[in-house]
């Protein structure tokens, strides 16, 4: 009965669901998800088998799973869904991954402008909406400002935080970079979850899995393995089959005593030498992504090339367990458990006084005089710096004065939903439109 109280009103749609890591999470932290959307067909087929599977578990109805672009009004209109409990989502990576060119608004694939727009459309209580660590880098400094000050023009209080995945219990680094918006009512009440404590290594959490086929070195090998795992790459459409990332990741994975080259078919045998370099199964891999125990089970739903289809819905997959532990921190704000402080567990580490100040300004404004605004405390250099770095988001007048530069911030290059967006140009030919992930 506490937990039929409990998720009652905690409703959610989730957008870029992916194969269902922050799904089954949210599920763990009593959110009941009425629509998921997703654009890779074997990843929506994973979701849709499992989110059934849950839904029958607790009596519900089965959500709707709907397949195609988050963008695209005929695959889901958000005006239909207004007054939930929480907006989720993973919104694709690439456009700010370090492994990548760092695109931010000038790669097809951001969405994440358009989720707070979407936020805005459809007014839920809260938003959580997660990606890479690049996001947080100095390069997208006025890219997240300029998030919070349209969450703030909306109505809400948002934050960003870093979050490791090894500090929720997940054998696995995987920071990822988690931004919450709640509405001002529900704000003071949110506390960002604190690590759980305890290290789980990548021997112990695959021994089981590794030594299932009778191999010798199972035991020498767990006891190599002794650490967490660098974070799993799943990679995108644009490239290549399944291995365990780049070049350095490579050689972190073979120090634990990991073939990073590719993913096997099964765990070692008998006859595999004792001191050989296997390679990981998926099975393993999503163990080490946290879909382990009973709890956590979740079936992957095979495609085409199924092995690095399976994979791919892994490797980019949002932990289970960091979402279980957002989500309940969510959930605790939504039911207002704590005693309001008049202040949220929000930090300003993550804002940008450079972008407000052009913002604020409106006009023509040099480094120098930006550097007395804001009382000395960035450097010079530090501003031009980050002027330089908003030139890539936002579009930047820039007049020439006496032989210095003045520059004035102007609009956001971000998709927000345009009709004459360049973004619409790579979605509209299917043989680009396949690529995209």
């Amino acid at each position: 009965m506490e937990l039929e109280m409990a998720t009652k009103d905690l409703t959610t749609v989730e957008i870029c669901a992916g194969a269902g890591g922050q799904s089954l999470g949210l599920h763990l932290a009593g959110f009941r998800h009425t629509l998921a959307v997703e654009l890779d067909r074997d990843a929506a087929g994973t979701l849709e088998r499992n989110l059934a599977r849950l839904a029958r578990t607790t009596g519900q109805t089965a959500p709707v799973v709907a397949v195609g672009d988050v963008a695209d009004q005929s695959v889901w209109e958000p005006s239909d869904h207004t007054g939930i409990a929480l907006l989720a989502g993973g919104v694709p990576c690439p456009p700010f991954s370090i492994a990548g060119k760092q695109l931010g608004s000038s790669d097809e694939r951001d969405l994440f402008a358009w989720a707070v727009e979407t936020a805005g459309v459809m007014q839920p209580k809260a938003v959580l909406l997660e990606n890479v660590r690049g996001l947080s880098m100095p390069r997208f400094a006025g890219y997240r400002q300029a998030v919070l000050d349209r969450f703030a023009e909306l109505g809400y209080s948002a934050d960003w935080q870093l979050l490791e995945a090894k500090d929720f219990g997940v054998p696995q680094l995987r920071p990822r970079f988690v931004l919450v918006a709640l509405q001002e009512e529900y704000a003071p009440f949110f506390r960002w979850p604190e690590p759980i404590g305890g290290v789980n290594t990548v021997g112990d959490a695959l021994y089981e899995l590794i030594s299932a086929n009778g191999w010798t070195g199972a035991a020498a090998w767990a006891e190599r393995a002794n650490r967490v795992a660098p974070t799993i790459v799943g990679g995108s459409k644009k490239h290549g089959g399944p291995d365990l990332g780049p070049t350095r990741a490579k050689r972190e994975w073979r120090s634990m005593g990991v073939d990073g080259l590719g993913i096997a078919d099964a765990a070692p045998g008998p006859e595999t030498h004792h001191d050989a370099l296997p390679r990981l199964t998926n099975e393993m891999v999503a163990r080490l992504q946290g879909w382990t125990g009973a709890e956590y089970a979740w079936e992957f739903q095979y495609g085409k090339g199924h092995k690095t289809s399976t994979y791919r819905q892994i490797g980019n997959a949002f932990p289970p367990p960091v979402a279980r532990a957002v989500g309940l921190a969510i959930a605790a704000a939504l039911r207002q458990d704590a005693a309001a402080t008049g202040r949220t567990g929000f930090k300003p580490e993550f804002h940008d006084e450079v972008y407000r100040a052009l913002r604020s300004h409106g006009g023509f404004i040099s480094v120098i005089r930006l550097h007395e605004i804001l009382g000395g405390a960035l450097s010079v250099d530090d501003i031009a710096r980050r002027i330089n770095f908003m030139t890539r988001d936002f579009e930047m007048e820039v007049r020439v004065r006496a032989g210095v530069d003045s520059y004035r911030l102007g609009e956001w290059r971000a998709f927000r939903g345009q009709d004459d967006h360049v973004r619409h140009e790579a979605f509209a030919a299917p043989q680009k439109r396949s690529k995209i992930s």
